[in-house]
């Protein structure tokens, strides 16, 4: 079997790492993390909550959107289906493409670069047979996710400033971004606290026992830090 050697930053890393598996409190995960030694970008600062969900369940899936108070640090890429005023709404809000059949035609034939893919409700016709190329992306409009809306210029502000959609995967774990290492430790533990509490907000009724069974937090390149809750 061989052995992985840690590199001299994982290393250093680890030996940041309190003696105890205890979570701690938000500010002094935040804290901790930032003092992990950092790469030469900006890292990503990824949130992991487990859940005492059934993910069979569809009663029971946890998928949906929030706006942070201070945003994750970069601006998504927004392709939007609508004609019209709304199509106009689209494109003063910044959405990099807008279209009807020749964006459809566009997504069939292969073009995915984009990360947020919305639609008004009279468009899903035309954009439900996308599914076999959206789907497997994550880019498929929903009205659960609020990228199916008549609200247009709102939605694609949103997403312009970092909004940012999550659903659970198979093991009943949510995972998302709740901003860059280099936010101040106050506003990653707004955006942190915002997320935690929008989750606690959705926990189905027919969940019973313990709803979160934990939370971590961590950068592109660090260990995770257990989080109380």
């Amino acid at each position: 079997m061989s052995v992985v050697a840690k590199t001299k930053r994982m290393r250093a890393a680890q030996a940041v790492l309190p003696k105890t598996d205890a979570p701690l409190p938000l500010v002094d995960a935040v804290e901790l993390l930032k003092k992990f030694p950092a790469p030469k970008f900006d890292q990503t600062i990824e949130i992991h909550m487990r859940l005492g969900i059934d993910p069979k369940q569809a009663d029971q899936i946890i998928r949906g959107s929030i706006v942070l108070p201070h945003g994750i640090g970069k601006s998504k890429r927004v392709v939007v289906f609508a004609k019209g005023n709304l199509a106009e709404d689209a494109r003063a809000a910044g959405a990099e493409e807008v279209g009807a059949d020749d964006l459809a035609k566009k997504i069939k034939e292969g073009w995915t670069d984009f990360d947020v893919c919305i639609a008004a409700p009279d468009m899903m016709g035309l954009v439900g047979p996308l599914g076999k190329v959206l789907g497997p992306r994550g880019l498929m409009p929903s009205p659960r996710a609020g990228t199916v809306t008549a609200e247009i210029k709102k939605t694609v502000s949103e997403y312009k400033a970092g909004k940012v959609e999550f659903r659970n995967d198979p093991t009943g774990i949510v995972h998302a971004v709740v901003g860059k290492a280099s936010f101040d430790s106050a506003k990653l533990a707004d955006n942190v606290k915002a997320f935690v509490d929008h989750i606690v907000g959705m926990q189905p009724s027919s969940v019973r026992g313990q709803y979160v069974k934990s939370v971590a937090i961590c950068g592109t390149m660090t260990p995770g830090v257990m989080v109380a809750v």
